[in-house]
């Protein structure tokens, strides 16, 4: 299968050293001990980065800064979507100013032409989801790409910076980078350039740092909107600073899709529900038979359930060794593997779900505000 990686279209197996090379990223290599804490960040999932020294340096020295961050409102919120939400929720807890935007202007041009379905799906399924894993959406700047705020002044220079960017930018650069792009396409990676660099305006935080969290799929918008910051002479732009996670595997191989249930957990689905999926697809890393896997061992790194551990499922990383070392040796099985996962996804969709139906009720006066 041939590989693609972009924001509209992520297929193929990814070779994430290529990816570095092929998109001029940094490996991650320094961590603060601070950074260590986030399990994303010590495991090597968060795995390359452009100018993170600066949010160091920021958070190191108690300096302000934004991390910037957008949803894409088209389906099930599911286990995939939680990497970014641990990442906003881990910067949040530091002190840095969190600002979300539902990129449902995107999400018209490119996937679906409900908005209303786009909205509803925007609350339902991501912003009480990331109430409910711990965000305080008090401290966010939380808006859609479609109404950026009440305040005018606001809203008016967001929409002006969106629009003057367009002028810096041209189609043969515009198609270099995304490939075979639609005019609606280009206006909604303009309109994330403007997503990305807005809170360095007057209007909202003033120059500071910004750190934006996202998949390597998303780097087409973070190298759209590094070159048009330094090209506006209008505003003196501090350069964006990025991370790159790499994807957690759908269920049966490939990255987990909202538009194929086979493919992932969401977190509203049942206990047993995320149990019948995980019996049923979950690609296995072990061998055909008892006895060959008792004596050849497992794969755990194309194994879906040791992955899903290893990105989250198991926060304690001497037990995450013990069960790649055991199931590499054949002393631990498919199943038992399986049921590990299991049991652990089973205990933490109780308790969440028990946590959106407190964060359900927060949500309605939140979204009177904005």
């Amino acid at each position: 299968m041939q590989t693609a990686v972009n924001p509209w279209e992520v297929k193929g197996n990814i070779d994430y050293d290529k990816l570095i090379k092929e998109f001029g990223l940094k490996p991650l290599q320094y961590l603060p001990k601070v950074f260590q804490k986030l399990l994303l960040f010590r495991r090597g999932i968060v795995f390359a980065q452009r100018d993170f020294s600066r949010i160091v340096e920021a958070i190191e020295n108690k300096k302000s800064l934004v991390m910037m961050t957008g949803l894409m409102p088209s389906g099930k919120f599911h286990f995939g979507h939680k990497m970014v939400a641990d990442q906003i929720i881990f910067y949040q807890s530091l002190g840095v100013k969190v600002y979300v935007t539902v990129a449902d202007i995107e999400a018209y041009n490119s996937r679906m032409q409900d908005m209303k379905q786009l909205r509803e799906t925007a609350i339902r399924e991501y912003l009480t989801n990331y109430a409910a894993l711990g965000l305080d959406l008090n401290k966010c700047d939380f808006y859609f790409q479609s109404k950026r705020s009440v305040d005018g002044e606001k809203a008016s220079a967001y929409y002006s910076l969106a629009n003057m960017l367009a002028r810096h930018v041209t189609f043969n650069e515009m198609k270099a980078i995304y490939g075979e792009i639609s005019p609606g396409k280009m206006s909604s990676a303009l309109l994330q350039a403007a997503d990305m660099l807005h809170p360095q305006l007057p209007e909202f935080e003033g120059i500071c740092p910004v750190i934006v969290p996202v998949g390597a799929d998303q780097d087409p918008h973070l190298r759209l909107a590094r070159d048009v910051s330094q090209r506006i002479k209008e505003f003196k732009f501090l350069q964006l600073s990025s991370t790159y996670h790499k994807f957690l595997p759908g269920l049966s191989g490939g990255k987990m899709s909202s538009s194929d249930e086979t493919s992932y957990i969401a977190l509203t689905d049942t206990p047993e529900e995320a149990a019948r999926k995980i019996r049923k697809y979950a690609f296995s890393g072990g061998q055909a038979t008892l006895e060959e896997h008792r004596k050849l061992g497992g794969n755990p790194d194309v194994d879906v359930a040791f992955q899903m551990l290893k990105y989250g499922m198991e926060s304690d990383d001497a037990k995450l060794e013990k069960i790649y070392a055991d199931y590499k040796s054949g002393k631990l099985l498919s199943g038992e593997l399986k049921q590990m996962l299991i049991e652990r996804i089973t205990l933490f969709l109780k308790e969440h779900q028990e946590k959106r139906k407190k964060a359900e009720k927060s949500i309605e006066k939140f979204m009177a505000k904005i």
